[in-house]
């Protein structure tokens, strides 16, 4: 099932009805589930190499804390914010400043990724500190959503209540 952002996240607990919870696509729903938002992003960084291996490890250790609890919804959380420092350092090396589309988000379209009808603008030379940032998250994002107990889960997960 896709993403249901019809859901009021500002009351919703998802570890107290995870049957709300829908995996979705890539990264949906990263910076709205509650409560693991308020407990992923404050150690979600890429500046640096250095500060992306810090924090790639403490959210994996998160992940994996997620998982040994038996709380599938925080361990996917854990793994879309993974994915996000990847794409988003991956974003900065390839575009100074990060912006990779030209133009404002229509309205109806804000906190849904994608260019929404926008031009990409161009990339301009790579920038190894964040490509560098980007490959550790890259990493860790791989080593996430190949784990044993994850794949188990998430597909007991979405037997239960549906993909």
């Amino acid at each position: 099932m896709p993403f249901d952002y019809s859901l009021d996240f500002r009351t919703v607990d998802f570890r107290q009805q995870p049957e709300l919870y829908r995996v979705g696509k890539g990264e949906q729903g990263v910076l709205l589930v509650q409560p693991y938002k308020g407990e992923i992003l404050p150690h979600w960084r890429f500046r640096t190499p250095e500060v992306a291996r810090e924090s790639g490890e403490k959210i994996y250790g998160l992940f994996e804390a997620y998982l040994e609890a038996q709380d599938f919804v925080g361990a996917d959380m854990a793994r879309k914010f993974l994915q996000m420092g990847f794409t988003r350092a991956r974003r900065y090396a390839n575009h100074k400043g990060g912006k990779k589309y030209d133009g404002p988000v229509p309205d109806d379209k804000k906190g849904q990724s994608g260019a929404h009808g926008r031009q990409e603008l161009p990339r301009t030379p790579e920038d190894p500190t964040k490509a560098a940032a980007a490959a550790i998250f890259k990493q860790l994002w791989d080593k996430a959503k190949q784990h044993p107990e994850y794949v188990r889960q998430r597909a007991e997960f979405e037997a239960r209540y549906g993909k």
